[in-house]
């Protein structure tokens, strides 16, 4: 039976990787994506996935994507909530609007999709979860307590719904990537990216996005299904837990 899955900020960065690590692994994938139609366009195009627009930050919003991906794709058996943006300020420097943005999208995302879904997958008996969460939710970084709350809450979250869900053939896991090529860190300078972050990850080199996407695969697949509750780390040895 083909599975189907779903991945929020399914179109960019780690969510593009993951997107296509699913489908190369015989899964039909729905992307989700928050604004940028012209990578989302895309997107599709390159890959043949469709891509779904809806802001997964508002649950009634969530709630309506959803039918439609069901609707038009069929009942979500994989969710990868993946979104995240970044609104990275001191504390004392940053405001109200920054920190509510980045727990929107990042975390209470996570709820809204996830809330709307698992009915189904408890129904169906069946359900892979995965919360890609970060090395800054396990360990923090500086101007990050926006993007460090919302990532260590993925990571409880996680937990939780693992212990509510493993009696119906549900499985919630978290990856907590460490710095991964994508256009954002690619756009770090080269003299902070020398000098401030390679040296202190072990493997000597960025991680790159399909390696994440590897993590979700397995984790989605059928062989993963004794896993639940845990979180994978891929940093290249920067942060052991």
């Amino acid at each position: 039976m083909t599975r189907i899955a779903l991945v929020t900020g399914g179109t960019r960065g780690i969510g593009h990787a993951i997107s296509i690590a699913l489908k190369d692994m015989g899964v039909t994938v729905a992307a989700n994506y928050g604004g940028n139609d012209e990578a989302a366009k895309a997107f599709t195009e390159e890959t043949g996935i469709p891509a779904f627009k809806f802001d997964v930050g508002d649950f009634e919003a969530c709630k309506a994507g959803i039918e439609q991906v069901e609707a038009e794709v069929g009942s979500i058996d994989i969710l990868v909530n993946n979104a995240g943006i970044t609104r990275d300020k001191p504390l004392h420097k940053m405001d109200s609007d920054q920190w509510q943005a980045v727990i929107d999208t990042n975390l209470t995302s996570a709820f809204n999709m996830t809330r709307n879904i698992i009915d189904g997958m408890r129904e169906r008996g069946f359900g892979r979860i995965i919360n890609i969460s970060s090395i800054n939710g396990q360990k923090g970084q500086f101007g990050q307590s926006n993007y460090s709350a919302a990532k260590a809450g993925l990571i409880g979250f996680t937990k939780a719904v693992a212990l509510e869900t493993a009696s119906k053939g549900i499985t919630c896991n978290a990856i907590a990537p460490g710095y991964v090529a994508t256009e954002m860190v690619k756009a770090v300078p080269e003299d902070v990216l020398n000098s401030k972050i390679l040296p202190y990850i072990p493997a000597g080199r960025l991680g790159e996005p399909e390696e994440i996407g590897r993590c979700v695969a397995f984790l989605a697949s059928d062989e993963a299904g004794y896993i639940t509750g845990s979180t994978l780390t891929a940093n290249g040895g920067q942060y052991m837990v």
